[in-house]
């Protein structure tokens, strides 16, 4: 039964894939789905973009054992800052402007906002290093699942899975994406809602689960009674830091906020916000809400010997083989849609801001299309080359790098972008000073780890700080560096003065 889920989900992906093409022959189809994509696609892209098997095998099972039932917090903040305040603050400005300037990513949005051709490079360079191995990462939390489920080799899942990412991406490009993820968005929904409920009552039901964390005692953490089932649990500093990293981040992911130049209508912004912050109240918090029960199951779990990463996996093996099967596409499918929105990201950054006129003159829309699709091949292939190393060998290192490579990014790209949209007073330097501070202190992060703050020590933290300094670095670096150029930034600011009919029903007249 198992294996016949999986088989029909996958002729289901693929199938879709074939099916798009015809929106995948030029650049502007293949990267934004022509910009024509509807509320509910983008919405569910967004949201499965963003969580992934990282969210729901790595982080509910190490931020529910660490922190109990209050990791649900992490969940909410999701909700509430990585999706509502994202589309709100982010949504229409990024759709509008990045239409004005004609750029299709994030590297050169920058480039044309700021004039700047070595801001763009400089952009794409960042995307380049720190998008490959948090690709990776995507592949771990797979692994002791199918183990569980099917009793197979890890590589196996890995080239499986590559392989059929590689193929509808590649076919049907972000329309084949964005409909997949509507339908893994669907999976995931209806799978943490069955999940959570089928742990929950193997525990005896809420109350009785809620009960027995309570009676859960770790002195090495809290001497405190019930501070697991308690509401801020046993560390409030840390799980804010986690909070902010895995909530503001989305706000400097490029490929977060690439679902927003693909939006067709005002209507379908006010919807996916709607949308976009349910399906991560649900999802996010469903993870972490179960993942706070983790100890409960500690008589199963050495946690010492075999990782945070068992936590999820134990918690859910004595489910029904239904429910475990489920579990396994709920996961895939959440893998596999954020896998496919990083390579569209990846790819077409390179293709677009690093290759074309540097290296490749007069490239045209259509070799353009080619060199995305090859890269994605390419952009797969090391990413799943990096898990099986990992896998094989326990390098550490590239584990390491993943948890860097969200700070990095957003550290990198949330001021600058965000104020960008708002500000005329942003200067290239500014830019430039986020984009190094962000990415050397993740760097440094790595390699000088024991050099750092004690609270600075953890990659989570650390990439937290990078995010809340760059709003101070940019708008205080700003004041200090020689102003834009007045007709380019006003140029790109025209675009928010044009008139534009509406209803009277959508704006009241004088």
């Amino acid at each position: 039964m198992k294996l016949i889920i999986l088989v029909l989900y996958f002729a289901v992906m693929v199938g879709i894939g074939l099916y798009c093409r015809k929106h995948a022959t030029d650049v502007n189809g293949f990267v934004l789905g022509g910009r024509s994509v509807g509320p509910w696609l983008t919405a569910f892209a967004y949201g499965t973009s963003y969580f992934s098997a990282v969210v729901f095998v790595g982080y509910a099972g190490q931020f529910g054992w660490k922190y109990g039932i209050a990791a649900t917090w992490a969940g909410i903040g999701n909700a509430v800052i990585g999706s509502l305040l994202a589309w709100v603050v982010l949504g229409r400005r990024t759709r509008i402007m990045s239409q004005h300037l004609d750029s299709a990513t994030m590297p050169q949005f920058f480039g044309e906002r700021f004039g700047s051709k070595p801001l763009k490079i400089g952009a794409s360079v960042i995307i380049f290093i720190f998008l490959i191995p948090y690709t990776a990462s995507l592949y771990n939390g797979l692994s002791r699942l199918f183990g569980m489920a099917f009793n197979i080799d890890y590589s196996v899942c890995i080239i499986l899975m590559a392989v059929l990412t590689a193929v509808y991406v590649i076919a049907g490009g972000y329309m084949a994406t964005a409909i997949n993820d509507f339908i893994q968005g669907i999976i995931m929904l209806f799978g943490i809602v069955v999940v959570v409920a089928a742990v929950i009552s193997s525990k005896g039901g809420f109350m009785a689960a809620l009960n027995g964390l309570a009676e859960v005692t770790d002195t090495s953490v809290s001497e405190t009674p019930g501070i697991f089932a308690s509401f801020f649990g046993p560390d409030p500093l840390n799980l804010l830091f986690v909070v902010i990293l895995t909530s503001l981040g989305t706000w400097g992911l490029p490929q977060m906020v690439q679902k927003f130049y693909a939006i067709n209508n005002e209507a379908s912004i006010k919807k996916g916000t709607i949308i976009s912050t349910i399906f991560a109240l649900v999802v996010a918090g469903g993870s972490y809400f179960l993942g706070g029960f983790g100890r409960l199951f500690s008589d199963e779990i050495d946690v010492a010997a075999n990782g945070y990463d068992s936590i999820i996996p134990t918690m859910l093996s004595g489910l029904s083989p239904l429910l475990i099967a489920l579990v396994v596409i709920l996961v895939l499918s959440a893998s596999m849609s954020t896998l496919s929105s990083l390579v569209i990201a990846s790819s077409s950054t390179l293709t677009i801001d690093f290759l074309k006129d540097n290296f490749i003159k007069n490239m045209s829309d259509r070799k353009q299309v080619l060199y995305i699709r090859i890269l994605v091949v390419v952009f797969i292939a090391i990413s799943s080359i990096l898990a099986l190393i990992q896998y094989k060998s326990s390098i550490t290192f590239i584990a390491q790098l993943m948890g860097v490579s969200w700070g990095a990014l957003a550290g990198s790209f949330l001021a600058p972008f965000m104020y960008s949209l708002y500000s005329k007073r942003v200067t290239k330097a500014a830019c430039w000073v986020c984009f190094i501070f962000s990415s050397a202190l993740m760097l440094a992060n790595i390699f000088f780890n024991s050099s750092f703050p004690a609270i600075m020590q953890s990659p989570i933290n650390c990439g937290a700080i990078a995010m809340l300094a760059g709003l101070v670095i940019v708008p205080v670096v700003s004041l200090f560096t020689p102003k834009p150029d007045k007709e380019l930034v006003d140029s790109a600011f025209s675009c928010y003065e044009k008139e534009t009919t509406v209803d009277q029903k959508t704006a009241l007249g004088k």
